[in-house]
């Protein structure tokens, strides 16, 4: 009798790609993003400029443990071609790299004696309606942040962005939790910059009813989750199962990412339905600081400049007014109407004929050493960033 020979299965093996890309402009931080779907199971990757290794990461989007894509950021220059030589490694793990971004989403611990010690940490968390979302996980709700920004997403019926006001650029979410203690203050950190009340805060979205908002309270479940965490981006998921966005409309199921990257103060907005919202209205927006100037250019570009307490909305012994400016880039094919500002919001009327839409949001604080500090630039500042989110760099890949 013959017996066949049990033989290992052969690797795969390393494959080497070439990446070429040119920015319309002068760019700092440039996320370069290459989709990996054609190339099978890719374990690991390095990526190096003129010889010098470059911080990458890769990500499953998808969760089926196959990565979807591989990310880097670079400086570029208007016009100059930069090329990146790709290593994929069929076998290993990941290097890491000293991380700009982070994300998290805490379970309250409660033995922790401080509000910035919590340490019980959660990939994605499911409630079901009727369970009081707001108070079970630590900070309210999944936060994520670059070396300029940091937010939180509440995890409740207005999942309105919060905000975190920085000083100097640096990751601190991990550190201060969102609840800044005495000594972290003292050493240069930021804080909890705003007060979002029923407000959008920053970019939520929700329902619209023809003259209200409507807010995600009839739902079946909600999720939150932290897809990546760094070290160049940073991606956060919202899903929110079996909604009615107004009366009378077929239950749709809504995914909501917010990525940022490295180097960024802005955040992208990905939505995306269970089937086409074709004839659904939705609002989103931003908060209404109080006495705040307003600024649009009636092409879906909007921001304020103002002033607010962050705790309560009024004054506290324990912390001062702050300063902020906040905006919203919509696409012209998702933005319908924009509408008068209200006591709270300055909101849009939003929609797609098909399943996803994206919108993209940004903020400053009149604290950090590295921004703005007055509504003119501030301004000047979006417009300026308008025209970047439309020009895209030029992507080529040698195989």
């Amino acid at each position: 009798m013959m017996f066949a020979a049990m033989l290992p299965a052969m690797a795969q093996s390393d494959k080497v790609i070439t990446v070429s890309a040119t920015a319309p402009s002068d760019r700092t931080d440039e996320p370069v993003v290459v989709s990996l779907k054609d190339y099978g199971d890719v374990k690991a990757a390095i990526v190096t400029d003129e010889g010098k290794e470059v911080p990458c990461q890769i990500d499953d989007l998808d969760g089926d443990d196959i990565a979807d894509e591989l990310c880097f950021v670079s400086d570029m220059k208007k016009g100059k071609k930069k090329t990146f030589k790709v290593q994929l490694k069929y076998d290993g793990e990941q290097k890491q790299y000293a991380d700009r971004t982070y994300a998290r989403l805490l379970l309250r611990n409660p033995k922790a004696k401080a509000k910035n010690k919590h340490d019980i940490y959660m990939q994605s968390m499911t409630v079901e309606k009727g369970v009081n979302f707001y108070s079970i996980p630590h900070q309210h709700g999944v936060v994520l942040e670059s070396e300029l920004i940091g937010v939180r997403v509440y995890f409740d019926h207005r999942q309105s962005l919060d905000l975190y006001g920085k000083k100097t650029k640096q990751l601190e979410l991990k550190e201060t939790q969102f609840y800044t203690d005495a000594n972290q203050l003292a050493a240069g950190y930021g804080d909890d910059i705003f007060w979002c009340g029923q407000s959008f805060g920053l970019g939520a979205l929700r329902g619209y009813d023809g003259q209200n908002q409507v807010m995600l309270e009839d739902i079946k479940t909600r999720t939150q989750s932290v897809i990546t965490y760094g070290p160049v981006r940073a991606i956060v998921e919202i899903i929110d199962r079996q909604w009615v966005p107004s009366p009378g409309m077929k239950p749709v199921t809504m995914k909501t990412r917010y990525t940022v990257y490295a180097g960024h103060r802005d955040i992208i907005a990905d939505i995306s339905f269970s089937h086409p919202v074709e004839g659904y209205k939705f609002t989103t927006g931003f908060t209404n600081v109080k006495g705040s100037e307003e600024f649009s250019d009636k092409k879906g570009l909007r921001g304020c400049w103002g002033s607010d307490y962050a705790v309560g909305g009024k004054d506290t012994l324990t912390h001062k007014k702050e300063t902020v400016g906040l905006g919203i880039c919509i696409p012209d094919e998702y933005n319908k109407e924009e509408l008068p500002a209200n006591p709270d919001n300055y909101p849009y009327v939003v929609g797609t004929s098909g399943q996803t839409m994206r919108y993209y949001l940004t903020y400053c604080s009149d604290n950090e050493t590295f921004g703005y500090h007055n509504a003119k630039d501030w301004f000047n500042y979006l417009k300026e960033w308008k025209k970047e989110l439309a020009k895209r760099i030029q992507l080529t890949i040698d195989n």
